[in-house]
Parts: C-alpha cells; structure tokens; sequence
C-alpha cells in the first residue's frame, strides 16, 4: 500500500517519517545517516506489519533548526521515541542498522517501554573494540581530514577505514592510499562542509559508549546482527563487541553491512533472505 508521510516537530529539527498500513505488529526501520529510500526493499517484505520508516534530522526531508553541526546519537533516540508516540506508541519492533543501531541502542537505554524487540545490525561503536585507541585516531582522522581539504579525500579514507578487515593499525590515517578520482570522488574542495555523514554524525555516532546496565535492565528483547561476509570489519566487530557488553551470541545475517539493499544507492544485497532472517528473529519468543 501506499506509505502516509508526516512531519512531526522535535528540539531543533523537524522530522519526517513514511507509515504503511497492515494489520499486524508495527516495525520502524532505522538508518543514519541513511534515509528512508534505503529501506524500500526491506519494507516491501513486511507488508502484512505497519512499517514505518523516517528521515534523521539533517537527512533527506528532516531539517535541522537548531543552527548545530553536530548530532548526538541521545537527539536522534529522543527523535526516534517522539516518531513512536506520533504513531500510536508503543510497543513496536525495531530493526536498525549501522548509524541507525547506535540511535536505537540509545532508544532503548532511554525509553525500553518503546521497544518490544530491537533488531541492531552492525552498530560501529569504537568504544567495544579492543583497537578502541587506534580506530578512535583513525576516525577523528578523518573528520580532521574533512575540515582541511573536503569531501573527496575524507570520504576516501571514511571507505577504506569501513571495509578495512581486523583491527586499525597506529597510524592508519597517514598510511598512502588511493585518492578521490580512483574513487569516482571530487578532487577539488569547493570549500562547502557540513556533510551528515563527515560532519554532522561520525564522531558522535562511532565513539557512542553504550549504557549496557541500562540495556541489560531493560524489557526490551535486543537481538545483535552481523553480516556473515562482513567479517573482521569495523561495524561487525562493533556489533560482536555489543552482543558481548550485553552477554548475547551476535546473530548472523546473509550479506553484508548493507544486505537488506535491493538496489537504493546502486548497491544490492542479498534483500530476500535478509528479510527471511529478519523475519525469523522478530517472531522468536524472547
């Protein structure tokens, strides 16, 4: 069926989220800073549940109105259970993937009454890996690359530093690579920042310390997914690291960090079976 849209206000931002009718349990989707385009297939496989899906704040049809530059993965959790209550309350089904789990982590570490199963799918939460020093130099590596010379050398070292396997080496930052054009990248900075992703939402969102006593307290059953080909790389040790903090097996998922992807950005998944394993963990018993 055809997706509602609504826009709700929220402390510096306004927020728009898509519903799509069904008789059965709701379930929001989540992505940051992924926006609700990503996950139309995925939504296409729940069409006997309510999905709801959103833009973040500073993503897509959701507006900053604050002036900052920087998000918190706390203002995208209040964002997220202001988007609950606009559609009834809860409690609903979450799944949340990369950005989008740490947000959600941050839901439920706040408002676990909002969430009866949370589905986190490779959270890159630095504080968990063992590397936590190193990744975390790295990281702010690349912001501070960012700010020198723009988007086509930052977003160059941002895919190196997400695909790179095991863990980041001293240093990793000024280690020689490919530059912008191998890429595709622009090799000008025509001087703009603010990126969402470069800007607005990697430092906060990687170096997001979760609260494990308030989510091991909570009613919320959480379930941590890895992609079974994305081994050893930053967000999936991120997500074993959480499955470990919370005292969980992690749960393998086919494909990759984006395999619930039918196509949206160019990429593709393994969509199918990844909303199969979904499924299957959402109507587990806790």
């Amino acid at each position: 069926m055809t997706a509602e849209t609504h826009t709700i206000t929220t402390p510096g931002a306004e927020i728009t989220y898509d519903v799509r009718p069904g008789a059965g349990p709701a379930l929001l989707l989540v992505g940051s800073p992924m926006d609700a385009t990503g996950f139309g297939t995925l939504a296409g496989h729940f069409a006997d549940r309510k999905v709801i899906t959103y833009d973040p704040r500073g993503v897509g049809r959701s507006k900053l109105t604050g002036g900052q530059s920087v998000t918190t993965p706390e203002e995208h959790a209040d964002d997220l259970s202001r988007v609950i209550d606009a559609v009834g309350g809860g409690p609903v089904d979450v799944f949340a993937s990369s950005g989008g789990a740490v947000n959600a982590l941050a839901l439920v570490a706040a408002h676990p009454d909002q969430v009866g199963t949370l589905v986190a799918h490779e959270p890159p939460t630095i504080p968990v890996l063992p590397d936590r020093e190193n990744a975390s130099a790295a990281t702010k590596g690349i912001a501070e690359l960012y700010q020198r010379a723009g988007m086509g050398p930052a977003m160059v070292k941002f895919i190196l530093m997400t695909s790179h396997k095991g863990e980041v080496p001293p240093g990793w930052i000024d280690q020689p690579g490919p530059g912008p054009a191998d890429f595709g990248l622009p090799t000008e900075d025509d001087g703009s920042r603010g990126d969402v992703l470069l800007e607005q939402n990697l430092i906060s969102c990687t170096h997001y310390e979760p609260d494990f006593a308030a989510l091991r307290a909570a009613s919320t059953r959480i379930v941590i997914g890895v992609g079974e080909e994305s081994a050893d790389e930053l967000a999936h040790r991120g997500g074993e690291g959480v499955a470990a903090g919370l005292g969980i097996e992690p749960v393998q998922f086919p494909s990759h960090h984006g395999g619930f992807l039918g196509g949206e950005y160019g990429q593709q998944g393994d969509p199918d079976n990844f909303a199969a394993t979904l499924r299957k963990v959402l109507d587990e018993q806790a």
